[in-house]
């Protein structure tokens, strides 16, 4: 009986190691998540939390409850009103003359007859099909924020689910230390009566005993990682209450659902991420839209041209007046604007292959 209590006792150190490793990282995700009490604002809330919780209800909730999630959507809405005034065409322009009154004449005459009065209408004309490009570089700009927020919604949904089984391996925890606490109970007693008759000497019974203070600091370190585990998930959904006690319902064994097969080389592995990472989809969405911004900044170097034209009447006289103006590329041809958007193509193609090289190395540690 003793054999078995020392082996109980070991797999009860291992499990409880374990737990004490995630309960260390557990305390700096909370320093990290947690926000400050002075000067924060509430985060936009909806429903109010349940009781009993599932994976795949606290995935929901956070992501509706998650302030930086919101403001990775209003760059999305923020990309497609950039996106909306690029593609606009530039608004023409009216204007109104009048000159050579004989004001201060002592018999300046009528009005509109003693005078040059100018209407005209004029029209910049974008050269260089400069207003496709610039609408191919903000929808670029918003097919990259749409995966920024995807992303987003990603990285929170692994920090929720490993929260949530965190808890669930703390529950299996305290459950297996209780279980070897009532197993200690049951041995104490038994060799208790073993040395009432003489079986066993008082030091071996005090030895079990002291041994029993191990395994009830074993119940409090678990009861301890569970409200930790708790805590932790209760700031991913940004509760009101921390501390506040909730059931979580979920299986260790449960494996969610890939879209490929576990058993997977890294090669397919990789494949399939690079077709399904939104952070990837990112990288290349930044670098198609540096790609068209480069092209509109050299499409700006070529000056656009205003035409113009209206009625003019210079005392009896009507006349129609016509006018082009094209300005002089001598000193500025967006010569900075290209050099910039040259250097952001280039930074886009080094973080893209940063992008690949990392969700490489993450998939090959994971497998």
């Amino acid at each position: 009986m003793r054999r078995s209590f020392v082996l109980s006792r070991g797999r009860s150190h291992v499990l409880f190691e374990r737990a004490t490793f995630m309960g260390k990282k557990t305390l700096v995700l909370l320093a990290v998540l947690i926000p400050p009490l002075w000067g924060a604002q509430e985060p936009p809330l909806g429903e109010s939390l349940p009781s009993r919780l599932t994976v795949a209800k606290a995935t929901r909730l956070a992501i509706e409850r998650n302030p930086l999630v919101a403001a990775a959507r209003n760059a999305v809405e923020m990309a497609d009103g950039d996106a909306v005034g690029a593609r606009l065409h530039p608004n023409p322009a009216v204007t109104f003359e009048t000159e050579n009154y004989p004001y201060f004449r002592s018999n300046p005459g009528p009005f509109f007859s003693n005078q040059e009065i100018t209407a005209r209408f004029d029209y910049e004309i974008q050269t260089k099909n400069r207003l496709k490009l610039r609408a191919a570089a903000a929808q670029g700009a918003v097919e990259r924020e749409e995966a920024a927020y995807q992303n987003d919604v990603r990285l929170l949904r692994l920090e929720v689910q490993s929260a949530f089984y965190r808890v669930l391996l703390a529950q299996s925890n305290l459950e297996l230390a209780q279980s070897i606490l009532s197993q200690t109970d049951q041995v104490i007693a038994l060799n208790r009566t073993r040395f009432e008759q003489g079986d066993i000497s008082e030091l071996e019974l005090t030895r079990i005993q002291v041994e029993r203070l191990q395994f009830a600091d074993d119940v409090f370190q678990a009861r301890l990682e569970v409200r930790n585990a708790k805590a932790t998930m209760l700031a991913l959904l940004y509760a009101p209450d921390l501390g506040a006690d909730i059931d979580v319902v979920g299986d260790l064994a449960d494996v969610p659902e890939l879209g490929i097969s576990l058993e997977a080389p890294p090669v397919e592995l990789y494949r399939f991420a690079s077709t399904s990472r939104p952070d990837l989809r990112a990288a290349q969405a930044e670098m198609q839209r540096s790609v068209a911004q480069n092209r509109f900044q050299r499409a700006i170097s070529s000056p656009n041209i205003t035409v113009g034209g209206g009625y003019k009447r210079n005392g009896p006289d009507n006349t129609l007046v016509f006018g082009v103006t094209i300005p002089l590329p001598l000193f500025d041809r967006n010569q900075g604007g290209v050099l910039r958007s040259e250097a952001e193509t280039r930074r886009a193609g080094n973080l893209a292959a940063a992008t690949r090289s990392r969700i490489e190395l993450e998939i090959q540690q994971a497998y």
